[in-house]
């Protein structure tokens, strides 16, 4: 599965009991749909994000940035403190692709993660 949505918070490193570092975000996409009356209504969508590849993405993973992903989409249900039934949609990423130019907060780490762009050809085999 694929989507596209804007970071919630900046990226978090975590560490699992056997010491292996996942990184952790949230992205939210946006829907609009036309409503019986002739309006329309938004619905924005949460995805809790986790990325097990590498740490070295998480300085460019920044609050605001647009993400383009791709992964398996899971769903948990659980119960709050206070005892209530809750769900979240938990988005298992394999690829991450940066959108917008954000900076990365991390100096130093040139990770992005990205699909490798197409080399452009040489001027002189250009048609024109």
């Amino acid at each position: 599965m694929e989507l596209t949505g804007r970071l919630t918070a900046d990226a978090r490193i975590i560490s699992t009991k056997n010491d292996n570092k996942v990184v952790k975000f949230s992205v939210a996409t946006n829907d609009r749909y036309k409503t019986k009356d002739g309006g329309t209504k938004d619905i924005a969508t949460f995805f809790n994000c986790s990325y097990w590849i590498s740490t070295g993405i998480a300085g460019y993973l920044l609050k605001g940035g647009l993400v383009e992903l791709s992964g398996r989409v899971s769903a948990s249900a659980y119960k709050d403190k206070d005892g209530e039934p809750k769900a979240s949609i938990d988005f298992h990423v394999d690829r991450i692709k940066l959108h917008g130019g954000t900076k990365p907060s991390l100096p130093g780490k040139a990770e992005t993660h990205t699909e490798p762009a197409p080399t452009a050809a040489p001027e002189e085999d250009l048609p024109f």
